[in-house]
């Protein structure tokens, strides 16, 4: 019996272990829907096609070994996903985006929503394609998702034109190869791996820093068993975070720049020197580095690196452990980490009054405390930071207690990926609490994505915190320009409870700390999607610089 190509793609993604599609439909697409069908592949359609593809991100980051999938519509459908695809450009994700477009053989001659979709996705992907013949279609998802997952992994693009997807073909031209979505292991130099291992021993005062490509690489063990070994402090950035346990002797969260202005060799394993490490600078012009990474396209970035170490990260720690035990070499940094671990403390206390205030309204360091303890209460959680000033509260004061237990945008700094990236742990992750920490700025970009979890009972929990203003932007336009010159940085204290509420979701309305627990308690017993909307303090207070 002939298969048209929604059903051959299917048979591909199925075949590449695909359990969800994230989608928002468009006639050019409706055949990939037959397949899904028949293949026992879930379809879940959102509301804008930006949360389809960030909720694609979401899946690949919550699915080790697995890409995400998402499929939206020509012209404004692919245009509206553009943002989801270049968050995942620069967060490494691997997903697979599918992409209409109007009949091969009207192509260039004006079909509705047409447009040159590869033009637009090629700078933000690592394979942006279109394939023009029905039976190659599994060939070309295989060539797209395994750009997507070698190397530094990132998104891939395929446009199907809409012919090419009604087209059918032949049982006997069906032919779907052998999909591989975890890459091949790669091992570093074992030259490298030595001179990484001397730099060490001449140091007295090193540190070590996890970042998103532990995750890619599978990492977290190998990274656990070395830090053990060898006692040295750690830090955690971007999708590093959760990657070494909360209480893990070396692992440290306030200390951070002390540690750089003491440290004499920095190991950064997956953590680039762009805007968060201020290029860089924050390291010690003295100071040695060891940069381990999968693409060597990424060392020396910004800053020139001592040892370079280019391969999986696991098996560049596996192979440090590995030359340490054949040459007998001892490395203990423990003082350096005691030293540390005292201004880890200091740090934790100083903190302490603001995570207790009974100030009205409620202080951010406040909310994110009872939302902390809540979390502690209620189990296995993920939780998902979505906003500006306030999720660097939270990343703070909430511990990640399990790896994939904290999910933000990363380096685009993408505002509007809660609730998809919600969508995505929850079906992932059913035992599991997810927990959004809200901007209000960042929920008016996707929040209406709540319909989406009413519609696939999914009770998400959202947490706003709500100052009636884009503060981060708020408090340097205000210091530079003037505080009567707040022009564009202003909201309302708006009623989002309300909103959810009339999506079918549990809203809940806070304006003192003392409610706030009571609220947090019923949202979770709704076992609805639903939202608590906080109303805080409007901090004017700008402490100098602008996070770029």
């Amino acid at each position: 019996m002939p298969l048209h190509g929604g059903k051959l793609a299917a048979k591909a993604l199925k075949e590449a272990g695909v359990d969800v599609i994230f989608t928002l439909s468009g006639g050019h697409i409706m055949p990939i829907y037959d397949g899904c069908l028949d293949e026992g592949i879930k379809i879940v359609d959102v509301r804008h096609e930006q949360a389809a593809v960030h909720a694609a991100d979401a899946w690949a980051r919550c699915n080790p070994g697995k890409v995400g999938v998402a499929a939206i519509t020509a012209g404004p459908g692919v245009t509206d996903g553009v943002t989801g695809v270049a968050n995942a450009w620069r967060a490494n994700s691997p997903i697979l985006v599918f992409g209409g477009q109007g009949p091969f053989n009207n192509l260039r001659r004006g079909s509705l929503q047409e447009m040159d979709h590869i033009g637009v996705m090629r700078p933000i992907t690592k394979y942006a394609d279109a394939c023009y013949e029905t039976y190659r279609i599994p060939e070309y998802i295989e060539l797209a998702i395994r750009h997507a997952i070698s190397g530094n992994p990132g998104p891939a693009f395929l446009e199907i034109p809409m012919d090419i997807f009604m087209g059918e073909v032949p049982d006997e031209q069906v032919k779907i190869p052998r999909i591989r979505t975890r890459a091949p292991r790669i091992s570093p130099d074992r030259v490298e791996i030595r001179n990484a291992i001397e730099t060490l021993k001449a140091c007295e005062r090193p540190m070590l820093m996890a970042g998103t490509s532990v995750k890619w690489s599978e990492a977290e063990d190998a990274l656990n068993d070395f830090i053990r070994e060898t006692h040295l402090p750690t830090f955690t950035n971007g999708m590093g975070r959760g990657s070494v346990a909360y209480d893990c002797p070396e692992f440290l969260n306030r200390a951070r720049r002390d540690a750089l202005t003491k440290t004499d060799c920095v190991i950064l394993a997956g953590t680039l020197l762009d805007f968060r490490m201020r290029f860089g600078q924050t390291i010690p012009a003295d100071a040695k580095i060891i940069q381990l990474e999968m693409d060597n396209t990424l060392i020396g970035q910004n800053r020139q690196a001592d040892v370079p170490v280019v391969g999986n990260l696991a098996c560049s720690f596996e192979l440090l452990l590995e030359e340490m035990k054949n040459t007998g070499s001892q490395l203990d940094f423990s003082s350096f980490r005691d030293e540390l671990r005292e201004i880890e403390d200091e740090a934790e206390a100083k903190v302490q009054a603001s995570l207790d205030s009974d100030e009205s309204p409620v202080d951010p360091q406040r909310m994110c405390r009872e939302v902390r303890d809540w979390i502690d209460d209620l189990g296995p959680s993920i939780v998902i930071g979505d906003g500006g000033d306030i999720v660097a509260t939270a990343a703070k004061i909430l511990p990640v207690k399990s790896r994939g237990g904290w999910m933000d945008p990363g380096p685009l700094g993408t505002l509007g990926v809660g609730m998809p990236f919600g969508l995505a742990a929850q079906l992932a992750n059913p035992d599991k609490r997810v927990v959004i920490v809200y901007g209000d700025g960042s929920f008016g970009l996707n929040g209406f994505e709540f319909d989406t979890a009413v519609r696939f009972n999914l009770p998400i929990v959202g947490v706003v915190g709500n100052d009636g203003a884009w503060g981060q932007m708020m408090r340097p336009q205000g210091a530079m320009l003037g505080w009567d010159r707040l022009d564009g940085t202003l909201l309302g204290f708006t009623r989002y409870d309300k909103v959810v509420e009339a999506l079918g979701g549990h809203g809940e309305f806070v304006e003192r700390p003392e409610e706030l627990r009571p609220a947090l308690d019923r949202a979770a017993a709704s076992g609805k999607p639903a939202l608590v909307n906080v109303i805080l303090r409007q901090d004017r207070e700008f402490k100098g610089g602008i996070y770029v």
